[in-house]
This record gives C-alpha cells, structure tokens and sequence, in this order.
C-alpha cells in the first residue's frame, strides 16, 4: 500500500505523519528577519506513469512560477526527474528508510527486523498496519544495506538529492486523533509498540550500561535507554550523509513536526541530524491544533536547531479542506517563524498555487 492511501484510510504515516522537499538547500536558508520572498517551496508527489512530457512541462513550469523549487518524488520516474529540472526545480528522490516491507528483503534476512518489548518481530507481527516492517538500526547489516541502496539513488544523474523518510522508529505513541482508528488509548507506552528489544540491541545497551533493558522494571522511563535509540537512528542519518557528501548532492529528511513529539513518540532526534535541511510534517489535524500551531511548531523547531541547517513546514493540504484562507494564515505563520518555505503534501491545484504566491510576499 502506498503510504499516502494509509493517510487516507488511517491518517499514519510517516511523511505521513509523518509525513511529503530540497535544494542547494543550504543556499535557501532563511533567518526569521529576511523578507518572505526569498521563500523557497516544496511539494511531495507521488510520479503518475500515465503523466506526459507536454503535461509536466505546464505542471512544473507552474510549480516554478509559484515559488516552488524543489520537488520529493516517491518514485523512480525519469521522465518527472528530467521535466522538473528543466523547468528549473531540484528533483529529489523520497525513500523509505527504516520501514522496509519488500518481500525479498522479509524472505532473506527476517533477523534484521526490529522487535517490540514483547519480543515479537516486525517481520511477522507488523504492528498497526501490515507493510508496517521496521528494520533495526543497531544491526551493521542494516545500515550497509541502507547505504547501498542510498548509493543507487544518487549515483543517477536525474536524480539531485536524497530525502529520507520513516527514519525513525515505529510510532509508539499515535498522534491523538489516530486512536480512535484502532479503539485504542495510548496514554502510556504499550509494549507492543516499543520498539527495538532485539538481541542487538539489549546487547550493544548492555555493553554500555551494564543493565539488559528487559531486566528493568519501566524501561520505557529510562532516559539513557531512549537515548540510545535517538544514537541508533541518528547512526543511520550520518551514514546515509557520508553517502551523500561523497556524491555532491543534498540530504533532507521528512519528520515528526516538533523536535519534542519527535523524540517522544518516535524516538528521532533530528535537531542533531546533519542535514542540508528539515521538513516537519507539521500535520495540525492529526493533533487536533488550528492553524495557528504551524507557527508555534516551527518556532520550536527553528529554536532547536539554532542555524544549523533550513527548516521547511510540512503542510497537509486535507487538513486544511479547501479553506485557502487558512492556508495562506499557516503559510505566514511558518515564514514568519522563521521557516525558509514550506513543503507541501495533497493536491497542489491552481487554487494552492496562487494561494502560495499570495503568502511569500
């Protein structure tokens, strides 16, 4: 299943809510104080094969004159690589990252699939959904598979950067209004949700600290047992960096809207990542916020990162249901927070593409 039909039909994910942007990106940060105008925006798409090179053409050449200049493709499609950057937009490729259900992969190497606190194994027990198939970043094999695949992305010469998605952990903690989907109450953390307990993993955490983290009576407190986690992910990003800087092109990552929902439900510490650039899937309605928390949320984000590298918003466009007014209100609210765009995730019809020009100046 396409991630984006689990948002339809769940409201999860990863971009999805994790949920889908990139640039020379270094080259379009932004601080708070420099006039909106200079935003640079971003849309995630899904490529239709059926799509033609006379329709990309007038697609993209839109896309560019709305202030669009990078584009998240989920899929391998030349065509919309090529017709993008003809018309002078950054195409870059959308990858899964830790969440790897391909039936090869299950077949050949099922060890290399994370295990909840109860000790069962995404291989055979996906929790939520069933293409939910979590690898484990504390195995080597994990992160060299993760680097080849990085290195075919990149090597192409269509393809002009690298954007990470479901780099992380599985949710432990759904957003709010998720719950109801699986008649569920997440106030605490359920062990059939906690994720890695592997024998990597207990065994590298031992290594450090002496204690197997099942021998603990609340391992889900402990904070050097999170941190451990945030380490293992953030291990995976640098690795997939190195691969990068070797190829002179960008890294950019979709994640969890604030660096504090982040780390809490899905163990990603992305403010010490080293990327080109951020995009926070700042999906207000799956929080129950208005539109008015996009501007609280990438202030936080901002804050956090303390320059290090651009932050763009992440916006569902569902979420705001057709009301382009609000839309315009969470594109200020972002730029005023000192996001340097915001990236885009729905339909991107004429209606968002004159609201988005409207709201960068």
């Amino acid at each position: 299943m396409n991630k984006r039909n689990f948002l339809k039909s769940v409201g999860l994910g990863s971009l999805a809510i994790m949920q889908p942007a990139i640039p020379t990106l270094s080259a379009s940060a932004k601080t708070p104080s420099q006039p909106a105008r200079t935003a640079r925006h971003r849309v995630w798409i899904n490529p239709d094969a059926k799509d033609t090179v006379a329709e990309l053409k007038q697609r993209y050449a839109a896309y560019k004159k709305a202030g669009i200049g990078d584009i998240f493709f989920e899929e391998d499609s030349e065509k919309h690589f090529r017709a993008a950057k003809e018309n002078g937009i950054m195409a870059h490729r959308w990858i899964w990252t830790m969440n790897r259900g391909e039936k090869e992969l299950l077949a050949s190497h099922p060890e290399w699939y994370a295990k909840n606190r109860k000790g069962e194994s995404c291989a055979t027990k996906p929790p939520y959904v069933a293409y939910y198939r979590w690898l484990c970043p504390s195995k080597p094999e994990v992160v060299n598979y993760l680097k080849e695949q990085a290195e075919a992305v990149l090597s192409k010469d269509y393809v002009d950067g690298l954007h990470l998605d479901y780099v992380r952990y599985c949710d432990v903690v759904l957003p709010v209004n998720l719950w109801t989907n699986y008649n569920i109450d997440q106030s605490k953390e359920l062990p059939e949700y906690d994720f890695c307990y592997c024998e990597t993993c207990r065994e590298k955490y031992k290594e450090k600290k002496g204690i197997d983290p099942l021998d603990m009576e609340h391992p889900d407190q402990s904070p050097s047992w999170r941190k451990y986690r945030y380490d293992r992910i953030t291990n995976v990003v640098t690795n997939l960096a190195q691969v990068a800087k070797q190829h002179k092109k960008p890294i950019t990552a979709a994640v969890f809207p604030t660096p504090d929902i982040a780390k809490r439900i899905v163990r990603q510490d992305w403010t010490n990542w080293p990327l080109d650039s951020v995009n926070p899937m700042i999906y207000h309605g799956f929080y129950k916020e208005d539109v008015s928390w996009i501007g609280e949320a990438v202030a936080e984000g901002v804050n956090g990162l303390h320059g290090k590298f651009p932050l763009y918003a992440g916006l569902y466009l569902p979420d705001f249901k057709g009301n382009m007014d609000d839309l315009e209100k969470g594109i200020r609210l972002a730029l005023q927070n000192g996001a340097a765009g915001v990236s885009l995730f729905g339909s991107v019809n004429t209606n968002v593409l004159d609201t988005l020009k409207k709201a960068s100046v």
